[in-house]
């Protein structure tokens, strides 16, 4: 079986060579390897770029959480009834 196997994988590699050689010989064939090698080099380049992506998402979540925070209004403290009674007024009155 083992050497079916290995008779199998040959000629699907000798299958596979002369496809590939068959497809460079066509009329356009090298301007098409030429596009793919070039989409291959700009999916590259977007990879570099989209890598801070995911650390610049972390840091806004927590700025976001921060604005959040401070747009909430405080609860101010209520003084106790009758704690906090207006003094009155020093001022003389005129007659």
């Amino acid at each position: 079986m083992a050497d079916g196997n290995k008779d199998l994988v040959a000629r699907l590699t000798d299958l596979s060579e002369g496809a590939i050689q068959r497809i460079s010989e066509a009329p356009g064939a090298e301007r098409a390897f030429q596009v793919l090698k070039g989409l291959g080099d700009k999916v590259d380049d977007l990879q570099r770029r989209t890598r801070g992506f995911e650390e610049l998402e972390k840091r806004l979540t927590r700025l976001e959480k921060r604005v959040d925070a401070m747009d909430k209004p405080k609860a101010t403290p209520r003084p106790a009834s009758g704690a906090a009674k207006p003094k009155p007024s020093t001022s003389p009155k005129t007659p």
